[in-house]
């Protein structure tokens, strides 16, 4: 039975590397990429402790294993994460400095369990579990993940805006 929680200790944290390390585009193939989706972003254990210290991440949990995750990230991390800073920078144009939204920061379910719901579930428990006054969860997607953009559509993410980032075209998407 899988339940779902913040991340609370150590080793719910290295178990949110493994996962992330296994769906990197680095370790997957073009097809396993196009069919499957992937993951952006590489964290170090410091910078997801830290995120984690401010508000909890959600993970998925099978008989105490992280099956799913989905990374909470406060603006105040928006200059933290490189590859993020240019998203932040989307965010503060739309928003105007305005700061009632949380970023989900990477969101990951692990093969064994797709299909099966766990991702709306994240979301469903990050809602519950977001900080008083936050009222909207917002994310970036990067246009070659048609499955993650897929995903998001049917849970409700709306389009915020469309911009270029190096090679990458980015979907800047709201809940």
């Amino acid at each position: 039975m899988v339940r779902y929680k913040q991340a609370s200790t150590k080793d719910e944290l290295e178990q949110i590397l493994l996962l992330q390390q296994e769906n990197l585009p680095i370790n997957l193939s073009f097809q396993e990429q196009s069919k499957e989706g992937f993951v952006t972003v590489e964290h170090s254990m410091e910078i997801l402790k830290e995120m984690n210290d401010e508000c909890g991440h959600i993970i998925a949990l099978d008989n105490e294993k992280v099956i799913g995750y989905a990374l909470c990230m406060h603006p105040k991390f928006g200059e933290s994460i490189e590859v993020l800073k240019p998203m932040f920078a989307e965010i503060n144009k739309i928003l105007l400095g305005k700061s009632n939204y949380m970023v989900m920061g990477q969101i990951c379910v692990a093969k064994s369990h797709r299909g099966k719901g766990v991702f709306r579930k994240l979301y469903l428990t990050m809602k519950k579990c977001l900080p008083l006054g936050i009222d909207k969860i917002i994310t970036e997607v990067d246009e070659k993940n048609q499955r993650s953009l897929m995903a998001h559509e049917v849970i409700g993410f709306k389009n915020l805006a469309v911009y270029q980032s190096g090679n990458t075209t980015w979907r800047l998407i709201v809940l």
